[in-house]
């Protein structure tokens, strides 16, 4: 999964969850397509953390510009 891009597994994702909400699988596939999420949940995790903190080091640089963290700007 290491050269996966984020945007296909975040997509992945949404499919193992539709897939999973139409109540059709069995009970080993509902559990295989769990396993797959967790670990889909995991990399898309990493990905907006490595992210977030390119963006944090990026405008930190010069100085002049202040990170603040989104969870703070949400409940404002």
């Amino acid at each position: 999964m290491a050269k996966e891009k984020f945007e296909d597994a975040l997509q992945k994702l949404e499919d193992i969850v539709k897939k999973m909400e139409e109540g059709d699988m069995t009970l080993e596939d509902s559990m295989k397509s769990f396993e797959e999420g967790i670990k889909l949940i995991r990399f898309c995790s990493a990905k907006l953390e490595e992210t977030q903190r390119r963006v944090e080091t990026l405008m930190g640089q010069d100085g002049s510009l202040l990170v603040k963290n989104f969870q703070e700007e949400e409940s404002d």
